[in-house]
């Protein structure tokens, strides 16, 4: 089985999806006319267009720090630690670019996510890969094979690796029992995911902009305090992204080294391509009432994990005295680096970030799967309930224990669900520009931009004309 697992990560990371996920964000770049960044603005409005959703769904804003519940976890503190300790500083150029691209392909997934979701158990939105697969593309046991992909990755096994990194930075800054971490993260868990998609909604709405402010408040001040020495860290950045200088600290160098360690920690990151982040886009009540609004949310979902949060990281590892190396990578290179930079606490700002950081991509993880759960059960509430105890289960598990072979086939399990949405996405990529035209063709006559499926046969296919009337 460890061999079977090992062949299939190196085929998913090392080929399909390092270089699939690079070329399906520069061809949705193209074919949407470089949509994020000539409509870069429009990100904002559809965010702050309504902080309100409705019996059946989500705020636009609510769906967006759901998603960055998920998207931003401990892969921001430790990967991008991981990052330079293997690519040098070279390699944070490559995540901003990769995140860049990113955003074309986040907005292209959940425009589809939108515009083919479904009024699940009590009426609330439902959608996502396994439904725009199913639905606009007809292939349902190709749907049902993403939707199983999914829970393993995202509803069980990462939330066991979020946990676990969650007890590991509690237990070494306060020296509290891993057992003891793991059970009260699985009640604090439990009272919120018990609520359903409206509590986790409702939960992240608060705790994500609190938690990602004050880590974006901790790097700010970092680099007022260095002010003079930024202007060199962003050359050196550069500089090492192209091979004109070596990395720092001796490790392992160059443009390849940089390109490869910054393409694949920004991808793992931002999540934009892997088919999670749509399932929550799909419950939202956009505003403007368009499927491409949800789209612009989600690409600003992406903008703000990785050049924002990641580089946060970044900067405040850079501009400390700390140098990466075998020994000092990864969670220790950052809590050493925000030591120099604000003494003793730095070791417990790491800590807590962790936690926050951890604790919300749990439960976004939770809000991925639950939607896969309920396509796959077709709405029985039984096997919600089954779902909602295995992620439990898996969290205690996972706080007290690492077995790299069941963290290997989550990543194998991922690797699964991202090709099939690759797939899926650019065999649907006529219907996310027709879709994308009609939204930019209406805010350029000066219009509120809206979505009448009954005006646009072409593709009414497979679409819900209740919700798209």
């Amino acid at each position: 089985m460890t061999t079977i697992i090992n062949f299939l990560n190196t085929i998913f990371w090392g080929y399909v999806l390092i270089y699939g996920l690079l070329a399906v964000g520069i061809y949705f770049t193209i074919r949407l006319g470089f949509i994020q960044f000539l409509h870069f603005g429009e990100m904002f409005r559809c965010v702050l267009g309504s902080r309100a959703g409705d019996k059946d769904g989500i705020s636009p804003f609510q769906a967006l720090t759901v998603s960055l519940a998920s998207r931003v976890g401990t892969g921001n503190i430790a990967g991008v630690a991981v990052a330079i300790t293997l690519g040098g500083p070279g390699a944070i150029f490559w995540m901003w670019m990769v995140a860049l691209v990113g955003m074309a392909t986040a907005y292209a997934e959940s425009t589809l996510a939108q515009l083919y979701k479904e009024h699940g158990p009590g009426g609330m939105y439902r959608g996502g890969p396994a439904y725009y697969i199913q639905k606009g593309l007809g292939q349902g046991w190709l749907a049902g094979l993403f939707a199983v992909a999914l829970i393993i990755a995202f509803g069980l096994i990462f939330n066991s690796v979020q946990s676990n990194s969650i007890a590991e930075a509690v237990s070494g800054a306060f020296g509290i029992n891993k057992v003891v971490v793991g059970v009260l993260v699985a009640v604090l868990t439990g009272v919120i995911i018990f609520g359903g998609i409206p509590q986790i909604a409702r939960v992240a709405e608060f705790v994500v902009p609190f938690m990602a402010g004050a880590y974006l408040l901790a790097a700010a001040w970092v680099l007022i305090t260095n002010f003079t020495e930024v202007p060199g860290v962003l050359g050196h950045i550069v500089a090492s992204a192209f091979g004109w200088s070596e990395a720092a600290g001796g490790v392992a160098g160059g443009m390849a080294a940089a390109m490869l360690n910054g393409v694949k920690r920004g991808l793992f990151s931002n999540e934009a391509g892997m088919g999670s982040a749509p399932n929550i886009a799909a419950v939202a009540v956009p505003a403007p009432h368009h499927p491409s609004s949800q789209g612009f949310v989600q690409a600003l979902g992406v903008f703000i994990d990785t050049l924002l949060v990641c580089s946060a990281t970044a900067v405040m590892i850079l501009l400390s005295g700390a140098i990466p190396s075998a020994e000092l990578t990864g969670v220790a290179l950052t809590q050493a680096a925000l030591t120099e930079h604000f003494g003793a606490f730095g070791q417990y700002f790491v800590a807590i970030a962790i936690f926050f950081f951890a604790f919300t991509s749990i439960i976004g993880n939770y809000a991925y799967a639950e939607n896969a759960i309920i396509f796959l059960g077709h709405g029985h509430q039984s096997v919600v309930l089954a779902l909602r105890v295995a992620v439990l289960g898996m969290v205690i598990w996972g706080a007290i224990q690492s077995v790299q072979t069941v963290f290997d086939f989550a990543d194998a399990s991922m690797g699964l669900m991202a090709t099939i949405n690759l797939i899926a996405i650019v065999a649907l990529s006529g219907t996310i520009a027709y879709v994308t035209r009609d939204y930019l063709s209406q805010r350029a006559a000066g219009k509120q931009p809206t979505f009448h499926i009954s005006d646009h046969p072409e593709i009414a296919l497979g679409v819900n004309h209740t919700i798209w009337k």
